[in-house]
């Protein structure tokens, strides 16, 4: 039986007299890549708050590896291994790629202050682990030659990919990445979808936000459809693509792409 990482299980948000999220139930397996979908305002961003801590819910519970994070802070939860993206770039501009993601690293170093000050023995070591950790990762992202440039300097979605790798070097088990490719054109669509990949192949489960329906369709084992804050639909891509219910819910708009297949995606 495949081993369930994340459940989310009845979980519902209100604001006042409006409901966010109504009685929401999915599930994320260990090695799945899970997209959740939806029309703006759906309640997407929403669900990923209340899984990283960020929102209390109204009522229902959110469990990580079996064990209920109710009353967790977010840093709690991350220190769990689930780790998350946002929708907006998070680099420190003005330092090097390499430098950013020896920052990203910092919280893994195991040794106390007086022996980094007195830079005994320990202390070098795991400096030297973090520095060749921090270029392993910046030539996982393809960023290697850039490495020496700083992050305020990239395009938008080689930044994008420095912020994957500041979420990496916190060592996640699992990922939830929101809207990753936001704003990328289709070469970077491309190479970021083979990163993903590449990521659940290292033993990362996923589970992503995104509007790029070609790239949902392409990457994804399993679709969750919210609209107005409930699961209207819940499947593998093909059976997502043709639900009568996901195509209104899209008016018409997304639907025209859910159904397209870009070949730059395959």
């Amino acid at each position: 039986m495949a081993e369930t990482v994340l459940s989310i299980e009845h979980v519902a948000v209100h604001f006042g007299g409006l409901v966010a999220i109504s009685d929401m139930n999915f599930h994320v397996d260990k090695g799945e890549i899970v997209s959740l979908i939806g029309p703006n305002g759906a309640g997407k961003t929403t669900a990923f708050n209340v899984m990283t801590g960020f929102l209390t819910p109204t009522k229902g519970a959110v469990k990580y590896c079996g064990a209920d994070l109710k009353g967790k802070k977010p840093h709690e939860i991350a220190d769990l291994g689930l780790i998350r993206t946002f929708q907006r770039t998070s680099v420190f501009p003005n330092d090097t790629v390499y430098d950013n993601v020896l920052i990203g690293l910092h919280r893994q170093g195991k040794v106390g202050l007086v022996e980094a000050i007195l830079g005994l023995p320990r202390a070098r070591a795991s400096e030297k682990a973090q520095r060749e950790r921090a270029a392993e990762l910046v030539r996982w992202i393809g960023l290697d030659a850039r490495a020496n440039d700083l992050a305020g300097s990239l395009s938008y979605g080689e930044q994008r990919l420095v912020g994957v790798a500041l979420a990496l070097a916190a060592q996640p088990k699992m990922l939830l990445l929101d809207e990753p490719v936001s704003g990328m054109n289709a070469s970077e669509t491309h190479t970021f979808v083979q990163l993903i990949r590449n990521i659940r192949d290292r033993g990362v489960t996923i589970l992503l936000v995104e509007h790029d329906m070609p790239m949902v369709m392409s990457v994804s084992d399993r679709i969750v459809v919210l609209n107005y804050g409930r699961i209207i639909a819940e499947g593998p891509p093909e059976t997502i693509r043709n639900d009568p219910a996901v195509i209104e819910a899209y008016l018409g708009q997304g639907a025209k792409q859910i159904v397209k297949q870009e070949a730059v995606h395959a």
